[in-house]
């Protein structure tokens, strides 16, 4: 009897860019989802959508490498403006590491609807002239569907950094980017995309990341602000950002990028893609405006950093939606996260004593359980199947909050046990630039 095509991969026999269409297909794991198409396209992938999904995964990139860097750099005091550079590259190159190794396969292949399996460990059957294509994304090669997802597992992390900045260790970073990638990113994004993930099954509807990548964070970031401390003169020393315009250049790469994040979710180059984009722009628009609005009503004025912020707030909250909604969708869901993000934005640090530093939790937790929580409300089944109710993705939402906080409380106490998760107060006055990386931003 022959064996089947899993029994060969595990055994090493050959590798998966070596097996054939007809094995691909009579797998029993990968029989579940992939689709009929998948057999041509192993035969010849549509170069347009290749071409496309690798310039998304640039664009994705260049949210982290420099965007997210010079958002949350323009924020901070000068004395701790490079150790956030410095903290986004380390977190960068490590999920790389992960994700090649491990994450990829738990979160994109076929196991349970808790755990991908390990055909995929080191990136296995990806690179190669016989590269096969990923059930959700048939026309292009898998490697394009892996690099595209491993640009989305970068940022996540990125995102979480921006709650900790200004008192915690780079060691610490490290570690807990490694752990919370396998232990965190990586099954939460089996529930959600993998076909036979429990949250898809439920039909949950995430398009782009609303629930995998921002809620995720959000409640990562929380929790990770929580158990780490405060700063030393939170609430009572003057913590004023040092370069606003630095701070917007981040803003316009992280909105221009998040067309990739968006239209690229939509895996080709087509109608879908483009509707996505336009999605994004128009609830981004609209929560940059109605964040100006409710500062000029509060304070008399409009800030530059209120109207970044809430591009932001809008941008984050359409990600779960952009695929599905139309302009009025998107501008509905984009005035919701506006509202609800300024409120928290404006109040939750003074309420609760949590020093999130730069808001990760107001800004990517709420924002995405409000665009998360609105999708079945605007989807239009004329664009795709509307499989979710508001209960389903509320649930999704509230789950990979607890989890995504809980895991991170256990991988830091983890990591404070072993290395540490603060610098020491001199080094913290001093400010983390010159103390842990011997470098400063000349004064003016």
């Amino acid at each position: 009897m022959r064996a089947s095509p899993l029994t060969l991969i595990k055994a090493g026999s050959r590798t998966l860019a070596a097996a054939s269409a007809a094995l691909l297909i009579a797998s029993p794991a990968w029989s579940q989802t992939a689709p009929a198409v998948v057999t041509e396209a192993i035969k010849k992938f549509d170069g347009g959508n290749t071409a496309w999904m690798l310039i998304a995964t640039v664009l994705v990139l260049l949210m982290t490498i420099p965007g997210l860097m010079l958002f949350y750099s323009g924020m901070l005091r000068t004395k701790n403006a490079l150790s956030v550079v410095a903290h986004i590259f380390a977190s960068a190159a490590v999920v790389t590491l992960v994700w090649s190794m491990i994450g990829y396969s738990i979160a994109f292949t076929p196991g349970n609807g808790w755990f991908g399996g390990m055909d995929r460990l080191f990136a296995e059957g990806l690179v190669g002239p016989n590269v096969l294509a990923h059930p959700i994304a048939p026309t292009i090669p898998e490697s394009a569907f892996f690099l595209f997802q491993l640009s989305f597992a970068v940022i996540a992390f990125a995102i979480i950094s921006g709650a900790t900045v200004e008192r915690m260790r780079l060691g610490a970073t490290v570690v807990f980017a490694a752990l919370w990638t396998l232990l965190v990113y990586a099954p939460i994004a089996h529930w959600v995309w993998q076909p036979s993930g429990w949250l898809a099954a439920m039909g949950h509807m995430d398009f782009a990341g609303g629930t995998v990548v921002h809620v995720a964070a959000g409640a990562s970031g929380l929790a990770a602000a929580w158990m780490v401390g405060p700063r030393k003169g939170f609430g009572t020393e003057p913590m004023i950002p040092h370069n606003l315009l630095i701070t917007v250049m981040g803003a316009g790469l992280l909105w221009a990028g998040w067309f990739g994040f968006n239209a690229g979710s939509a895996f080709e180059a087509g109608p879908r893609a483009v509707g996505a984009l336009l999605a994004t722009q128009v609830a981004a628009s609209a929560s940059a405006f109605v964040w100006g609005l409710c500062e000029y009503v509060k304070r008399g004025q409009m800030s530059v950093l209120g109207m970044a912020t809430g591009a932001i707030a809008g941008l984050i909250a359409v990600t779960p939606a952009s695929g599905y909604v139309g302009i009025l969708g998107a501008l509905a869901i984009g005035t919701a996260a506006s509202l609800v993000c300024f409120l928290a934005v404006t109040n939750f640090k003074a309420k609760t004593g949590i020093d999130d530093t730069l808001d990760v939790f107001a800004l990517h937790g709420l924002g995405g359980v409000v665009g998360t929580v609105l999708v079945p409300v605007f989807a239009l089944s004329a664009i795709a199947p509307v499989t979710a109710t508001v209960w389903t993705n509320t649930i999704g939402a509230l789950v990979v909050m607890g989890y995504a906080g809980g895991m991170t409380v256990l991988i830091l106490l983890v990591v404070k046990l072993t290395v540490g998760l603060r610098v020491d107060e001199k080094s913290e006055r001093l400010g983390l630039d010159i103390t842990q990386h011997g470098e400063m931003i000349a004064p003016n």
